[in-house]
C-alpha cells in the first residue's frame, strides 16, 4: 500500500512543499550561472528511470557549455573536487547539492519520487550485471539510500548500485523517513560528494549517434 499508493501521495506533498524554495534558488542561482558565462541555466539530463523509460531530468547547469562526459574505467561517471570541467558557481553548488533542486519538478511530474535509487545515463545501464537491473523496479530519486548510506558519491559504483537493489527489497516508510533525514546530516557534514578517483584517469565517453 505504501509503494503504489501513499509514497506517491508524500512525494507530491513534499513537491508542493518545496516549489517556494525552488523558485528562490532559480532565481538566485540563474543570475549567478548567467554572469559567469552567459550560458543556460538548465541541463536537461537524459535518465533511464522506472522499468528502463527514459525521461529528462532537471537540473541546474554546474558545468561549463558543452563539457565532455568523462567516464571511469568502471564505467560510472567521472566526479571529482578538482575537476576542471565545472564553473565556480558550480561547484558550489554541487557541495549543497543544489544543483539538484529543479528535480522536484520531475517528482511532480512523476518521472522520480523523493527518495529512490539515484538514476543513472542509458549506457551505464548497460553496464548493469547480475541483478543490478532491479533497480529500475521502483522510480529513482533525488536522495536515496546509496546516495546517503554510500558515502554519496565516493563509493565503488557496483558497491552503490547493490545498495540501490537492496533498497528495492526493502522498502518502506520509516526506511524513507530514515533515508530523507539521513540526507540532510550527509550534505552539512559533506561526506562523499565525489567519488574517489585516486589512481584512475577518466576518459571521454562515446558520444551517441
Amino acid at each position: 500500500m505504501y509503494v503504489h499508493f501513499f509514497k506517491r501521495v508524500l512525494d507530491i506533498l513534499i513537491g508542493i512543499i518545496a516549489m517556494p524554495f525552488l523558485l528562490i534558488i532559480l532565481v538566485v542561482c540563474g543570475i549567478l550561472i548567467k554572469l559567469e558565462d552567459g550560458g543556460p541555466i538548465f541541463y536537461n539530463a537524459p535518465r533511464v528511470g522506472k522499468d528502463g523509460r527514459e525521461f529528462i531530468m532537471y537540473k541546474l547547469r554546474s558545468m561549463k557549455v558543452n563539457a565532455p562526459d568523462l567516464v571511469m574505467d568502471d564505467g560510472s561517471t567521472y566526479s571529482a573536487a578538482d575537476d576542471p570541467r565545472m564553473t565556480r558557481i558550480g561547484a558550489r553548488m554541487r557541495k549543497a547539492s543544489i544543483d539538484e533542486f529543479p528535480q522536484f519538478l520531475n517528482v511532480l511530474k512523476g518521472d522520480m519520487s523523493v527518495i529512490g535509487p539515484r538514476p543513472d545515463l542509458k549506457r551505464e545501464t548497460e553496464l548493469y550485471v547480475g541483478n543490478e537491473v532491479e533497480k529500475l523496479q521502483v522510480k529513482p530519486g533525488i536522495t536515496g539510500y546509496a546516495a546517503v548510506y554510500g558515502g554519496r558519491n565516493s563509493d565503488e559504483w557496483h558497491k552503490r548500485l547493490a545498495l540501490d537493489v537492496w533498497y528495492v527489497h526493502n522498502i518502506s516508510f520509516w526506511l524513507d523517513v530514515k533515508i530523507f533525514f539521513k540526507t540532510f546530516s550527509a550534505i552539512f557534514a559533506q561526506e562523499g560528494i565525489y567519488a574517489s578517483t585516486e589512481g584512475e584517469a577518466p576518459k571521454e565517453a562515446p558520444r551517441e549517434v
